[in-house]
This record gives C-alpha cells, structure tokens and sequence, in this order.
C-alpha cells in the first residue's frame, strides 16, 4: 500500500523555508505507522508503480513525499539528521550527491551495490543508479535534414543556430547536462557555451513544451531527454514520428551524456532494515522490470536488467564517461546564473 502526500510535484517542498512543515509532516505520517517514508523527485508515476508493487511483494507501507530534485536535496541537508525521511529518489544524481556530500547517506549493503554496474553509482556505495535517461535532439523533419544536424551538443551555442533550437535550461533535467558539460569540457569552455546558449536558445517552461515546439515547427529542434519523446508518442498526445526526428549526439560527446537517477537510505532512518530492503528490491528485478514493461521510457541500469524494446539500447549511445559523483551543481547553478539563464 502506498500512501501519497501533496497535491504534486513541485508544491510539496517549496525549498529552504518549507523546511519544519515539512518536517512535522513527515513526523506525523511516520507516528501513524505508515511504513517507510521517501522523499521522492522521481517522476511520481514511476515511484508509485515501484511503491505498489514493492508493497504487495513485502507486505511493507510507504509513503511518499514529491518534489524536485534540488529543492528535496536542499531541504534533506537543512533537517539534516531530524528529517524524518528513510530514502531518497531523484531524477538526476546532483540532487543525490548533494545530500551525500552533507555526509546524510548511510552506506548500502553490499548485496544491493553488486546488483548496479560500477559505472552507475559512485565508488564510496552510499547511494546507487535506479534508473537512467539519455540526452536527445528531436527535430522537425521538414525543417533539418540529417545532414544539417549539430555534430555535437557545443555545435548548439553557435552564432547559426540562434533562435533555431529550444529548451527547458531551468529545469534540473537541463542542469544536469550542463553539469556533464562542466567536468568534460571544463570551466572556461561550459562559461563559453552557456554565454552562446543565451544568445541562441528559445527558452520553455517543459521538455513537454520545446518538444511540442520541435514538432509544430515553432523552433526547428529541442534539446531533451529521450523519455519525454517515447512517453509522449506511445501516448500519441503530442508528438508524431510522420514529423519529429531522433538524433543521439554519440562519440563519447557531452550531448551523449546519461544521467542517472540515484537511491539513496537517509543515515538518520529508523527503518534502516526495510530502507535497505526497498533499495536493494529497486535495484533487483523487481524494480527493474518495471522500467522494461512500464510506460516510464527510462532505462534499466541493473546487472543483467533489459530497458523498454522500443529504446534505442544503453550500449549504442556511446556515453562519455562521467563521473556521477563529482557531478557540481553549485559551480553549474553559478555558471548558469552568470550566463543569464537562471
């Protein structure tokens, strides 16, 4: 059974003042003995089938508490060792590295770090890979041709594709690229980037809206990740394979970056055993079954663990390799901010 708190995504945690009332929520949910808490800025939908299927296999209640990425991170490292949350679940591992960095993560049992390829989580083993997702140009076909797509994601900040291409860059999705972009290519040239980034990108609210945009021809491409795409076609809402385009930037550039979504067990829990048993069942065919056979479109990243058939496959998006765990949000939160984009 899984018990849900907020009314969505993004009014649960509202950042560094929300931090006692979500507190004394939390409190209260665990004095109700509903079961393990997590704090979660995973995609909702997503949490809830684990969360349900989890539940009916161990008997054990969850609840879960929405937000985003660096809004939950903030607020874990602001109720340090009080926050009544057992785990946290994040889209993207900065929010992840973050609350570790605060030395708030307790370390994962050994049985769960072998389930997860070494390139998936970081070397200390306080957190683990759940999940991934890969960076994707979708394009109107009849506005770029194959040969006339950026070569690579740096291409982008070029004085000829100013007003051609667009965005979400104050999403934490985009920010995780950045951040990629920041460790590969350094300092100088991400402040070089994100400088012609500004010149040339048409900003939205949503990887939602620039696919949209892509595909109604309001901008020739847009920069996302790959799950917004396929979620969205098998659906068949907004998108049309008859009109968008799929170009995987490959050859180890910044613009093949995948990211990955973490797990973590919060060091102050008081259901350390059953916080580890929900990490180790995620990272296990349980959990990983359900990115193959779901609609979430995200990759499977467990040993052995097959993604969705209809995704282009992990191995053929020649990723660059990236330390997840040195992944800097502050340095990317600053470059940005100089940059003028957030």
């Amino acid at each position: 059974m899984q018990v849900r708190a907020g009314a969505s995504r993004r009014s649960v945690v509202l950042g560094l003042g929300a931090g006692l009332g979500l507190a004394s929520l939390g409190a209260r949910a665990q004095s109700g003995d509903s079961g393990l808490l997590i704090y979660n800025a995973q995609h909702a939908t997503l949490t809830a089938a684990w969360v349900d299927a989890f539940t009916r296999e161990t008997g054990i209640k969850v609840t879960v508490r929405d937000g985003g990425d660096s809004e939950i991170a903030n607020q874990i490292v602001q109720e340090g060792g009080r926050s009544p949350a057992d785990i946290f679940l994040t889209e993207n591992s900065p929010g992840m590295v973050l609350v570790d960095n605060a030395g708030l993560l307790a370390p994962l049992d050994q049985a769960t770090l072998t389930q997860v390829p070494a390139e998936f989580r970081p070397a200390n083993g306080h957190w683990t890979g759940i999940a991934a997702r890969s960076t994707l140009f979708v394009y109107r076909k009849t506005k770029l041709s194959r040969d006339a797509l950026p070569k690579s994601i740096m291409d982008l900040a070029k004085p000829e594709w100013k007003g051609r291409w667009g965005a979400a860059p104050a999403g934490a999705d985009f920010q995780a690229i950045v951040s990629a972009i920041l460790q590969l290519k350094g300092e100088a040239a991400t402040a070089e980037w994100l400088k012609g980034l500004k010149e040339n990108v048409v900003v939205f609210r949503s990887n939602g809206a620039a696919m949209k945009a892509a595909n109604d021809g309001v901008v020739e491409g847009a920069l996302i990740y790959h799950y917004y795409y396929y979620g969205d076609a098998a659906q068949q809402k907004t998108t049309s394979s008859d009109k968008l385009g799929l170009h995987y930037f490959r050859n180890q550039d910044p613009g093949a970056f995948v990211s990955v979504s973490g797990g973590g067990v919060m060091a102050s829990s008081k259901r350390q055993a059953q916080a580890q048993t929900f990490i180790k069942w995620l990272t296990g065919p349980g959990g990983q079954d359900i990115l193959r056979n779901g609609r979430s479109f995200e990759y499977a990243v467990g040993v052995g663990a097959a993604s969705n058939r209809n995704l282009v496959p992990l191995a053929d998006l020649q990723a660059p390799r990236v330390e997840i765990a040195k992944l800097n949000t502050g340095k990317t939160t600053q470059l940005m901010m100089d940059a003028g984009l957030l």
